[in-house]
C-alpha cells in the first residue's frame, strides 16, 4: 500500500509542476498581449491577435504558446514577416518563474497571489525596457491588489505569518489591534518605504543637479511592491535593483561613445527583477543578513 501512495505522491508533484508550467506559458503569451497593448493604449481583450506586419488575425493552431513559434520558424504564416524571439522568451521567462514560485512557496492558498505579482512584474519589465514608462494602469491596480492580499491573508486562519514584516520592529512592537489592520498598517509602512524612499532620492537629486533622476512611475510602482512584500523586502528590492542597476550602467556607459555618465537606462526593469526575487529567496537573504551582521 506505502509503495502505491509513494507512485501517487510522485504523479501529484510532477503534475502540479506541470500544470503550473504550462499555466504560465499560458499567461505569458497573455503578457505578450499587455506588453505591446498597454503602452499604446489599445484594449487587451479586443480584437483578436493578429500578426503586426499585415494584421491578418492569428489562428489559434498558430498561437500555441513556445510551440507555434518554434513550428512556424519564427515567421507569420501569412505575410513570412519576422516574429520576435520576444514573444516565445516571455512566455517561457513566464513559465520557469512560475515553477520558481511554486517551489518556493508551494501549493498554497497564497500561491496565486504570488504568480498574479510575478506576472505583473514581468510586464512591467518588459514594457518599461522598451517604452521607458511604467503605465498607471498597471501600477495603480497593483497597489490596489497588495492592499487586498494584506488584509484577506490577515483574516485566513494559518495564514497570519504569511507576510513576515508583521513579526518584526516596528509592527511587533504595536499594542494590541486587530491583525488585519497591523497588516494594513505594514502595508502603508512599505509602501511609504518603497515609494516614499525612490521620491525622496529622485527629489534631493533634482534639486542638487537639476535633473530628472527617478520617474513617478517606479515611485508608483514601488508603493505596490511596498504594501504587499512589507518594508524588510522592499529595502531588500531596492538594495538589489539598485546593485543590479549600477553594473548594468557601468556596462551601457563602457560601451558608448558618449562618457559623460548621463546614461538614461530604465530603473523599472531592475526594480522588477529585486521584486521577484525578494519574493522567492527575500526571507532567506534577511535572515542570513540579520544573523551574520547585526549583533545580539
Amino acid at each position: 500500500m506505502s509503495f502505491f501512495l509513494m507512485q501517487a505522491d510522485t504523479f501529484y508533484f510532477w503534475f502540479g509542476y506541470i500544470a503550473i508550467f504550462l499555466f504560465g506559458a499560458a499567461i505569458g503569451s497573455f503578457l505578450n498581449v499587455v506588453i505591446h497593448r498597454v503602452p499604446r493604449e489599445d484594449s487587451i481583450i479586443f480584437p483578436n491577435s493578429a500578426c503586426p506586419g499585415c494584421e491578418k488575425p492569428i489562428k489559434p493552431y498558430d498561437n500555441i504558446p513556445i510551440i507555434s513559434w518554434l513550428l512556424l520558424g519564427a515567421k507569420c504564416r501569412n505575410c513570412k514577416e519576422p516574429i520576435s524571439v520576444r514573444y516565445p522568451g516571455v512566455e517561457l521567462l513566464t513559465a520557469m518563474l512560475f515553477l520558481l514560485v511554486a517551489w518556493a512557496i508551494g501549493f498554497t492558498w497564497f500561491l496565486p497571489a504570488a504568480l498574479i505579482f510575478t506576472a505583473v512584474m514581468i510586464s512591467l519589465v518588459f514594457i518599461d525596457a522598451e517604452h521607458m514608462i511604467l503605465p498607471d494602469v498597471i501600477t495603480f491596480p497593483l497597489l490596489g491588489f497588495a492592499v487586498i492580499v494584506r488584509i484577506i491573508f490577515a483574516l485566513v486562519p494559518g495564514y497570519e505569518t504569511t507576510f513576515s514584516d508583521l513579526g518584526a520592529y516596528p509592527l511587533n512592537a504595536v499594542g494590541d489591534m486587530p491583525l488585519w489592520l497591523l497588516s494594513l498598517i505594514g502595508a502603508a509602512l512599505g509602501g511609504l518605504v518603497g515609494g516614499g524612499s525612490l521620491w525622496l532620492v529622485g527629489e534631493i537629486w533634482k534639486r542638487l543637479r537639476g535633473v530628472e533622476a527617478m520617474g513617478l512611475g517606479d515611485v508608483k510602482m514601488m508603493f505596490g511592491v511596498g504594501a504587499l512584500l512589507g518594508w524588510r523586502l522592499t529595502l531588500l528590492t531596492i538594495f538589489l535593483a539598485a546593485f543590479t542597476g549600477a553594473l548594468a550602467g557601468v556596462l551601457v556607459i563602457a560601451r558608448s561613445k558618449d562618457k559623460d555618465m548621463q546614461a538614461q537606462i530604465p530603473f523599472g526593469i531592475f526594480l522588477g527583477i529585486g521584486a521577484v526575487a525578494a519574493l522567492l529567496f527575500g526571507e532567506q537573504l534577511v535572515s542570513w543578513y540579520v544573523e551574520t551582521f547585526i549583533p545580539r
